[in-house]
């Protein structure tokens, strides 16, 4: 290599060397940038003994410049490659805008604050893929707290704290902080008594509809003039659960002229009769609200960003009542719109799927049918695509459509290079082979990492199993893929000798197969019911949790293998 070459060498090895350092906010690193170094030079290509070490000592030196130096250094040498970084940067970033005003927070903290009535539906999965993402973009802290004050109306499934848990991992996350609400009753009523000491807080013993009515007009409750010692000795009352359900509320001094009536003395308190779920909370009748439960726990919790439905604007107007009497700086808040999926014949709803268990129309919250998390992940959905198909969304206030077939697509890219191929005939029918001089064995293509399997035997006077669609007329002829051509003569498949030339220029149809006295039973369960076949011995070595993929079926997952029958969970095509 002489000097001249050497120095062009050094200058293509430093731009595609900054280009991958600013790209991937790492280090430079040889190995990547000699691909794209020698591809765009093919000159270099009798150098490629020596380019390498001309390559180390330049990314020796990037290495040792920060991200600015790097990057004006690059403006210097290709103003292009920078514009392109600044457009990926640009796409990357406004799949979601950016949160606001997060230089003002030394951490941010977002949390999902589900209720725990039942396990997740794939609708529940926009929240916490939003949050987690926005907590990998700003180096933040993730905050599952668990809105179980409701034991009645919303009564909680103590299934379903570890459910959701699981779910939240399932999708690629982990929180930092796990809080239910449950256990911090006690918290609540502290600030209850606070803001009952101020004056800004009342017992009220009307009934609901009085209220309402009195509230339409704008007219206080006559409770509303308690003195403070009254209003303290009630509320300790309610705590000591002497009264019953709807006997007396705490509500909260707000204006009651406003011109929401929705924000006018709404309830922070009210009794429940019925015990909840969990033995820690079984005890306590006077519980909170959700809006005064969730604004006391967004402050002492430090939450600096809040994501709710754009239906839940009043409870920011409500909750900003409460941070104004005690100081406080509400976090930052941002609203979206309801996600409508298609592919589902049943309301999205934990409540309907939960009946639908009780009532046997579904088998469970994993049931292929269901709408649910645990559903998508039985049968083989990686938690990836999900979060993928959700930031897809954005954060629009409108109500936006999820099609279920881009989570397919993604959960495809994901898999597709990595799944094992097999033959599954559903129904099929039996078709003898005759053959003089062909092999008795076929070798269906394998992917480049799963070539070990081995051949698919047809004896000498044996017989296949086809697809009933895919039976020939009589006298047509059919590729047997990875055996060869063969006419449907008489009931009989018999071996023609025809090259692959039959199907590039003659336009014979390729159809998968199995050996028909040596399978595997399969039942596929899937959206639609569930469907029987009979898989290829090959089959039976694939492990319990593999992802495999039929051909000209799909993708299935691996839930069983019974001495009698082997179950898989169909993913997509």
């Amino acid at each position: 290599m002489d000097d001249e070459l050497r120095e062009r060498v050094k200058q293509e090895a430093e731009k595609h060397a900054l280009f991958n350092a600013l790209k991937h906010h790492s280090d430079p690193d040889v190995g990547a940038i000699m691909g794209p170094l020698m591809g765009e030079n093919p000159e270099f290509r009798p150098h490629g003994d020596e380019i390498p070490g001309v390559v180390g000592q330049v990314v020796g030196k990037i290495g040792r410049l920060d991200r600015a130096a790097r990057r004006e250094r690059l403006t210097e040498l290709d103003p292009e490659l920078i514009a392109e970084l600044d457009a990926d940067d640009e796409s990357d970033d406004h799949t979601l805008p950016d949160l606001p005003n997060v230089d003002d927070y030394e951490t941010i903290r977002l949390r999902a604050a589900p209720n725990p009535n039942g396990p997740w539906h794939l609708g529940h999965a926009r929240m916490p893929a939003v949050i987690g993402t926005y907590c990998d973009r700003y180096d933040g802290e993730f905050v599952v707290r668990f809105d179980d004050t409701d034991p009645e109306t919303k009564r909680p499934d103590l299934s379903a704290y570890d459910a959701i848990l699981d779910d939240v991992s399932y999708l690629g996350f982990e929180p930092d902080e796990v809080l239910r609400a449950s256990d911090r009753v006690e918290t609540y009523y502290e600030y209850a008594r606070e803001l009952i000491e101020m004056g800004e807080a009342y017992t009220c013993d009307l009934p609901a509809e009085e209220f309402s009515e009195l509230k339409r007009e704008g007219t206080p409750s006559p409770n509303r003039d308690k003195g403070s010692d009254t209003v303290r000795e009630e509320f300790e009352a309610m705590i000591d659960g002497e009264y019953s359900s709807g006997e007396m509320v705490l509500r909260v001094k707000t204006d009651i002229k406003h011109k929401n009536p929705a924000l006018r003395d709404w309830v922070a308190f009210r009794m429940i009769d019925t015990p909840h779920p969990r033995e820690e909370a079984a005890d306590y009748r006077c519980w909170p609200m959700l809006d005064f439960q969730s604004g006391i726990d967004d402050h002492l919790t430090g939450i600096t960003h809040i994501i709710r439905g754009i239906d839940l604007q009043d409870s920011a107007k409500r909750q900003q009542f409460v941070y104004d009497y005690f100081g406080w700086e509400y976090p930052e808040v941002l609203h979206w719109g309801h996600v409508q999926i298609d592919a589902y014949d049943i309301d999205i709803s934990t409540s309907t799927v939960k009946h639908l268990i009780d009532t046997g129309d579904l088998d469970g919250w994993d049931d292929p049918r269901a709408p649910t998390l645990q559903s998508i992940r039985r049968r083989g959905i990686r938690g990836e695509a999900v979060v993928e198909s959700m930031i897809g969304l954005g954060m629009s206030t409108s109500d936006v459509d999820l099609a279920m077939s881009s989570i397919y697509a993604n959960n495809r890219d994901l898999v597709d290079d990595k799944a094992d191929r097999y033959f599954l005939v559903r129904d099929g029918e039996r078709v003898p082979v005759a053959r003089e001089e062909k092999p008795g064995a076929g070798n269906p293509p394998r992917p480049p990492t799963h070539e070990d399997h081995g051949p698919l035997d047809v004896p000498r006077r044996g017989a296949v199993l086809v697809e009933p669609n895919d039976l020939p007329s009589d006298g047509e002829r059919i590729w047997l893929k990875g055996y060869g051509c063969v006419r449907y003569d008489d009931d009989a498949f018999v071996a023609t000798g025809d090259d692959i030339d039959a199907v590039r220029e003659e336009g014979v149809g390729v159809i998968h197969w199995v050996p028909a006295d040596d399978t595997v039973s399969v039942t596929m369960r899937t959206p639609d019911g569930d469907v029987k076949g009979e898989a290829e011995p090959g089959f039976a070595d694939t492990s319990v949790d593999e992802l495999i993929q039929f051909e000209r079926i799909g993708f299935v997952r691996v839930d069983d293998h019974a001495a009698d029958r082997s179950i898989v969970y169909y993913a997509h095509d």
